[in-house]
């Protein structure tokens, strides 16, 4: 299994090669809507990325890209030095195993408790009882929701939920986490939390990669930042 955390992450075949890839990514809607225009960026194993930009820009559509949820209309994107745009449903599905996404609206199954929405994923790749029990106790004290385990969504606060939606997205270790507007549904209190969730992960070697339209959130940040305008890169580090 891939692997992010404390002393496990794995090396890179090369170690110079980025993590993240986009070379002249372009991506049209059927509509004509246009997600990216010309889009071009690298993000190195370990990085902890903010990505900018309206609603609107092309900031979900990025994040879709690198999980293969939908494809350039042209262009190149690779992940983990795979193609992922040229990848069969084996391979995709491969691929992401070593990545973990947490989404803006959570995405949690409503008839489900908190263990059993973050050990979902495990129980699809076929993990032992042992080793769900294991990770699903250390990421529950990771994420602080230790003594919500046994709680349904319906009785969570926003902020609570999307710590589940980051505990499931990590409890498998993957090599990259991606966020799609992680704290735009929350109070500035449990947006800290998230914040200090995503350090804390970041510290142990993870790569992150966040997208936000919260400027002042980014003006508090001492991460790297990109912006996208209309599909289009309009800054970055």
């Amino acid at each position: 299994m891939c692997s992010l955390l404390p002393k496990s992450t794995p090396a890179p075949l090369d170690p110079d090669a980025p993590l993240i890839r986009l070379e002249q990514v372009h991506k049209v809607y059927p509509n004509g809507a246009i997600g990216l225009d010309g889009f071009s960026l690298s993000v190195t194993q370990g990085d902890f990325l903010w990505v900018s930009g309206v609603s609107g820009s092309g900031k979900s559509t990025f994040l879709k890209l690198l999980y293969g949820a939908e494809r350039p209309t042209s262009g190149e994107v690779w992940v983990n030095r795979q193609p992922v745009a040229h990848l069969n449903a084996h391979r995709l599905a491969a691929l992401r195993r070593c990545m973990g996404v947490v989404f803006q609206d959570y995405k949690l199954l409503p008839r489900r408790t908190v263990c059993e929405n973050i050990t979902f994923v495990l129980r699809a790749l076929g993990y032992t009882r042992h080793d769900i029990h294991r990770r699903l106790l250390s990421t529950l004290k990771i994420v602080g929701l230790e003594h919500k385990a046994d709680c349904f969504p319906e009785q969570l606060s926003g902020g609570e939920q999307q710590r589940v939606a980051i505990a499931r997205a990590i409890v498998h270790t993957p090599v990259l986490l991606l966020a799609d507007e992680s704290t735009g549904n929350l109070d500035p209190a449990n947006t800290q939390i998230v914040l200090e969730i995503l350090d804390e992960l970041h510290k142990a070697g993870v790569t992150i990669v966040v997208t936000t339209h919260d400027q002042t959130l980014l003006s508090q940040t001492g991460h790297p930042i990109v912006t996208l305008d209309k599909g289009r890169l309009v800054e970055q580090p």
